[in-house]
C-alpha cells in the first residue's frame, strides 16, 4: 500500500470528515477568547494539531474496541479493522501516536493544558465503553466534542470562564441531539446485540422528540453564549441562521423515514458548526 493509499484508509478509518463538527467550535472558541487577550499563530496552529490528535486518538480507539460489533452489523461490517484492510496492532500505534500528537500539541500551549491532556483523553477513551452499559451514551459522546471550545479557550487564556463552559454545554447538547438521530438507523441491530442507546432505549419516536429538545436546549445555550460575550448583530444573525438550520435538520428525519437520515447527519450539522463559527469571529473581528 503506497503512502498515499494508507493515509487515505487511516482517513477513512476515523472518517476525518467529521472533524469538521468539531474544529470549528473548537476555533469559535478562540474567537471568543480574542474577545480578551491576543491571540498568536503559533497558538493557533497547536490548537489545530491537538484537535487533529485528540480526535483520531478517540476516533482510532473507538474502532479498536468496537471492532467485533462493527463486524456483526451490517452496516459497518465494511469499516477498515472488520474487513482486515487496518491489522488491530496498527491501530494501536495510530492511537498512542494520536494522543501522543495531543499531548505534545498541549505542552507546546500552555502549562494547564499540557496538565489537561491526559483527562481529555480519559474522557475520549471512555465514552466508547459507554455503549456497553447505559443509554445515555449520546450524552457521554457530547461530553466528548465539548472539550473542543473548552480546551481551545484554556489554550488562549490558560484558565476557564462560566461563558466558555456555556458554550460547551451548547456542544454538549447539540452533539447529543444529532447522535440520537444517527443512532436510530442501529435501533433493531442495537436491541438483538444488546447495545445501549437512546434509541434503544426508548424507540425511534420517542428518541427523535428527546433529539428535538435536546437541540432546543443547545439552541438557548448558544443565545446565553452571546449575552455572557455581549455579543452583537452579527452573532445574532448567526443565531437566526443556526435555529433555521437545526428547524430544517428535524424536519428532515420522520420515525417511519429516516431515508435522509445521512443528510440530516453530515451535511446540516457541519454547516451549523461551520455558521456558528463564521458568525461568532465575524462578530468579533467587526467590534
Amino acid at each position: 500500500m503506497t503512502l498515499a493509499k494508507r493515509v487515505l484508509t487511516y482517513g477513512r478509518m476515523i472518517k476525518f470528515s467529521h472533524s469538521l463538527f468539531a474544529l470549528p467550535f473548537a476555533f469559535s472558541g478562540v474567537a471568543l477568547a480574542m474577545l480578551g487577550t491576543d491571540v498568536l499563530p503559533s497558538q493557533i496552529l497547536w490548537i489545530a494539531v491537538a484537535m487533529i490528535g485528540a480526535r483520531s486518538a478517540a476516533m482510532g480507539f473507538n474502532r479498536l474496541v468496537d471492532r467485533k460489533i462493527d463486524a456483526a452489523n451490517p452496516r459497518t461490517a465494511v469499516r477498515e479493522l472488520p474487513t482486515g484492510t487496518i491489522s488491530p496492532g496498527a491501530v494501536r500505534v495510530f492511537v498512542v501516536f494520536s494522543s501522543a500528537v495531543l499531548v505534545f500539541a498541549a505542552h507546546q500551549l500552555n502549562p494547564l493544558c499540557f496538565a489537561l491532556s491526559p483527562i481529555a483523553l480519559t474522557i475520549v477513551f471512555f465514552y466508547s465503553y459507554t455503549k456497553r452499559f447505559t443509554w445515555a451514551t449520546q450524552f457521554f459522546l457530547g461530553l466528548s466534542l465539548s472539550v473542543a471550545p473548552i480546551g481551545a479557550w484554556i489554550a488562549i487564556t490558560g484558565s476557564l470562564s462560566s461563558g466558555i463552559l456555556l458554550l460547551g454545554a451548547a456542544v454538549c447538547l447539540w452533539v447529543a441531539g444529532f447522535d440520537v438521530i444517527y443512532a436510530c438507523q442501529d435501533e433493531a441491530f442495537d436491541i438483538e446485540y444488546g447495545i445501549h442507546s437512546i434509541p434503544q432505549r426508548f424507540g425511534v419516536k420517542r428518541s427523535l422528540v428527546m433529539a428535538r429538545f435536546l437541540h432546543a436546549a443547545s439552541f438557548l445555550m448558544m443565545l446565553l453564549v452571546g449575552i455572557s460575550f455581549s455579543l452583537g448583530n452579527i452573532y445574532w444573525l448567526g443565531m437566526i441562521v443556526v435555529g433555521l438550520l437545526i428547524v430544517y435538520e428535524h424536519r428532515l428525519v420522520k420515525p417511519d423515514d429516516l431515508s435522509r437520515l445521512g443528510i440530516a447527519f453530515m451535511n446540516v450539522n457541519a454547516t451549523i458548526s461551520g455558521v456558528y463559527f463564521a458568525f461568532t469571529i465575524g462578530d468579533v473581528l467587526l467590534r
